[in-house]
């Protein structure tokens, strides 16, 4: 968590709004590397 804060910092995002979308946007990124590694075991 502090190193995306720390990135939302230097990109000029205010910290409590990267908070707020910090799970949201941790979850897509999931989601899109398990459909990436599941491509490469089937591909």
């Amino acid at each position: 968590m502090g190193a995306a804060l720390a990135l939302a910092q230097a990109l000029g995002v205010n910290a409590l709004i990267a908070a707020e979308l910090l799970p949201e946007i941790e979850a897509v990124m999931v989601l899109k590397l398990n459909e990436q590694m599941e491509g490469r075991r089937n591909g």
